[in-house]
């Protein structure tokens, strides 16, 4: 250890602060069948030839579903003070309406018994992008009576928790259910239809309002009710006019459709008029900006990597970041004249650039969004190539330097007056990672896909360390 990193001051956190690890329903649970449940569009997606790498699909996962009381004391052993996971909607109400299995509830009441137990505190994520196929069937998001039954649904399972929870994520990443599930297709449904995401977008933003106001009318009052969105940090390769006109674009597309409504009741008039040859926006009612705008209680914010963009007349150095491979199709309607680049410096095994200065950026843009509003890191993390040794641990060194360096930046931002008051790891264990199949490995405990032994990584102990004690231990140990 080098002299000047002895004499450094510890990189130390609030004591409030929430030491998380974040999950997803359809990413680790399994037992698809059992108590009721029927498909999602995910079921239908992974189950359909070409869709997902290997054919490889979500039905035993890493099979959570069985296990959640030893993935629990996992979590305890580990110092969590937080747990974020999602519900699986046809799980809890398998055609998207009436009234709920209460056998699939159950189960979501024993796994908030089972952190309350340890000491952990559970914070839910109702939509983490597992319609009910029969909503899909109807037409899915870019129907507005999916929203209506998105709030019935959230009704249904805050009667059932708020009791016990007290924060409340109502939608991830509505970015990616509506453009790469409807755009680019390169997510469950698979439809490739611009004009289709774009309603698509409406009716989450509209579902996160009516689902907001469902929440609030059974809950106490003092739980907690929040979004959390995947804003982009949108740089340009330069100054010129026409390369920060692209970067306008993206970031309406990317950030304004989602916190223009939410955060300030209006979109973009930038984002109207850059869509307005897909759409004529004749989807959005009276009413229904008001309804949108409800007031949170905090912000979520995932980020994994910058978006770097040009005009469309440069050569673009890198695929578009789509999020999940290539795709004939783009996510970003109305952007043809936008170029994407691969921005520079070292990448994760997913092919993201690692830069924490963008995590502080993000922090940063959205204390200056909604002054007041505290800010939690919902989803940050990265995929590496995690193999055990001929002992059986799985030293990931590359992970605990992203952490490291990702936490770091969270810190700078709280000194410079960001609100930011925890951090969800993503994720706490491998699990089936979307359209890559198990192919990538997120976790911080690795996951033996044939026998699914769970063996906590090296980062896994580095995080813990940072949890029980409010401080980031340096990267030598």
């Amino acid at each position: 250890m080098s002299e000047s990193a002895q004499s450094a001051p510890p990189v130390t956190f609030p004591p409030a602060f929430l030491w998380g690890a974040a999950t997803s329903a359809y990413q680790i649970e399994g037992a698809v069948r059992e108590d009721g449940r029927t498909p999602s569009i995910w079921d239908t997606f992974s189950h359909t030839p070409g869709k997902t790498a290997d054919g490889e699909t979500g039905d035993i996962a890493v099979d959570h579903f069985h296990r959640y009381r030893e993935d629990v004391a996992m979590m305890a052993e580990l110092g969590l003070n937080a747990y974020r996971f999602s519900i699986s909607w046809p799980r809890v109400q398998p055609t998207g309406r009436g009234p709920a299995v209460q056998r699939g509830l159950d189960f979501y009441r024993r796994l908030v018994d089972e952190l309350l137990a340890h000491g952990i505190r559970p914070a839910i994520t109702l939509y983490h992008w597992d319609l009910p196929q029969e909503l899909e069937d109807a037409g899915g998001w870019p129907e507005r009576d999916t929203a209506y039954r998105f709030a019935e649904y959230a009704q249904i399972v805050g009667e059932a928790l708020g009791d016990r929870v007290e924060q409340w994520i109502t939608l991830n990443e509505p970015w990616c259910s509506a453009f790469l599930g409807y755009g680019s297709g390169v997510h469950a449904p698979g439809r490739t239809d611009a004009a289709a995401s774009l309603r698509a977008a409406h009716h989450l933003n509209l579902a996160h309002g009516l689902g907001a106001s469902a929440l609030r009318s059974v809950m106490p009052a003092r739980n907690a009710v929040t979004v959390s969105l995947n804003p982009s940090v949108v740089r340009t390769v330069s100054q010129d006019p026409a390369d920060l006109a692209a970067g306008q674009k993206i970031d309406d597309l990317a950030n304004g459709v989602f916190h223009g409504p939410m955060l300030h009741g209006a979109y973009p008039e930038t984002l109207l008029a850059a869509t307005s040859s897909v759409t004529d926006w004749s989807h959005v009612r009276d009413g229904d900006l008001e309804t949108i705008h409800q007031p949170l209680d905090a912000l979520g914010l995932n980020y994994y990597a910058p978006t770097l963009v040009s005009a469309a007349d440069e050569q673009a150095s890198g695929p578009r970041p789509d999020g999940h491979g290539a795709s004939a199709y783009s996510p970003w309607p109305g952007a043809d004249d936008v170029a994407f680049h691969q921005t520079p410096g070292e990448r994760t095994e997913m092919g993201w650039t690692i830069d924490p200065t963008g995590l502080h950026e993000l922090l940063m843009r959205y204390t200056r969004e909604a002054p007041g509003l505290p800010l939690y890191v919902t989803e940050n993390g990265a995929a590496y190539d995690d193999k055990p040794d001929p002992d059986g641990r799985v030293h990931d060194p590359e992970r605990i330097a992203y952490l490291h360096g990702h936490l770091s930046a969270v810190r700078r931002a709280i000194t410079d007056g960001a609100d930011v008051r925890g951090y969800f790891l993503w994720s706490l264990m491998d699990n089936f990672e979307w359209a890559y199949g198990y192919g990538k490995r997120f976790g911080a405990v690795y996951v033996d896909y044939t026998t699914l032994e769970r063996t906590p990584k090296s980062s896994a102990h580095w995080y813990s360390r940072a949890a029980r004690t409010g401080e980031l231990p340096p990267l030598e140990d």
